[in-house]
């Protein structure tokens, strides 16, 4: 028998959202390790208000808002917005009820900035981190660092002249989106600036590639499990790698021997020397005229740095492709850096949950 296509909706529905979620939803895993994460935040969020007020947005459910963007790459908070007006599943995992009325996206950007401001995303990426360490999924010994560029959230338009000497006016047709024919100029990082996010610079992947104004983001990667361990973001100047990579290393805890894994970018002989001071081991891809020599290649943990090094590109893959780092919305090495830390933990999260359903 053919059912009636009413289209008059129901008043009132008596099934829950906790209800409504599958029990075996991707979701799930992650919302349980998010709470206890953020229930080990509980005296930083407490530090960072004032105990007398209005109430603001609790910084849990605008952590497990972020986290919804980062993991299903809704590219707006306005956007994120009107999800969870309507989507059943971003109110269950932030925690809103039915009836709950939604924030409207410029107060959810205002109460973000608090986030931004403090050093919440380090404490979210370390209380993850820790999780991921008391399951035993961590590598203590063996480890890989690698980098990448993160497109500033600036054009080639706003790439000026710090002397403000630019000879070439815009054409008067259009004010409001003036043409600028660069063309045969020459244009550097010491001489040029954006104006529109100043600590961007100009940098390339390699040659024969375009210039873009970019940020350089760095990973240590531990190489049991893939798990991002480390993160942080400098300027794009082409030697912030080693300094990086060190300052990473340095904080890794233990006093024993380890291995740091990278591609022949890393293989300067400063580098190696540093590092062998902190009971560091390059297991680096060699270059002709490279400092490593067979008393490291020789043994078959160096043939296991070098194949398993490459599981970073997965991380760097999956932060731009789904975390939304391919090209930043934030403007400025210190927020664009919480962003990529935050971005880290959620991809642990993803990593560790497939780690425990295997």
């Amino acid at each position: 028998m053919r059912g009636a296509d009413h289209q008059q909706s129901t008043m009132f529905s008596y099934i829950s959202a906790e209800r409504r979620v599958p029990k075996d939803h991707p979701l799930r895993a992650i919302r349980f390790m998010t709470d206890t994460a953020l229930k080990e935040m509980g005296p930083r969020f407490e530090a960072m208000y004032a105990s007398g007020g209005r109430p603001s947005i609790a910084p849990e459910r605008l952590l497990r808002a972020l986290l919804l963007q980062v993991l299903y790459t809704v590219r707006s908070e306005r956007l994120l917005m009107e999800q969870l007006d309507y989507n059943f599943l971003f109110r269950w995992f932030v925690g809103l009820s039915m009836d709950e009325r939604v924030w409207d996206a410029t107060v959810f950007s205002k109460n973000r900035d608090r986030l931004l401001a403090g050093e919440v995303a380090d404490g979210f990426f370390a209380a993850v981190l820790s999780q991921a360490r008391a399951q035993g999924v961590l590598s203590d010994e063996h480890f890989t660092v690698d980098g990448t560029l993160i497109e500033a959230w600036a054009g080639h338009k706003s790439f000026k002249r710090k002397d403000h000497t630019d000879t070439k006016t815009p054409p008067p047709e259009d004010p409001g989106n003036p043409g600028v024919n660069f063309h045969g100029e020459r244009r550097r990082n010491d001489t040029h600036q954006s104006t529109t996010d100043p600590q961007a610079l100009l940098a390339r992947k390699g040659k024969g590639k375009e210039s873009k104004l970019s940020y350089a983001g760095h990973v240590l990667m531990e190489n049991r499990n893939g798990l991002a361990v480390n993160g942080c973001v400098t300027q794009a100047t082409g030697r912030a790698e080693p300094q990086a990579a060190v300052a990473m290393v340095e904080q890794i805890p233990g006093w024993g021997r380890i291995t740091l894994g990278a591609d022949k970018g890393y293989d300067r002989r400063e580098l190696v020397q540093e590092l062998r001071e902190h009971q560091v081991t390059a297991h680096f891809a060699r270059k002709q005229s490279s400092i490593i020599d067979p008393r490291t290649t020789r043994h078959a943990g160096y043939a296991i740095s070098q194949r398993k090094r490459k599981r970073v590109e997965e991380i760097f893959g999956w932060l731009k492709t789904v975390g939304g780092l391919r090209k930043t919305r934030h403007r400025g090495v210190d927020r664009v850096g919480w962003m990529f830390t935050f971005a880290l933990a959620a991809y642990n999260l993803v990593r560790m949950r497939k780690l425990a359903a295997a």
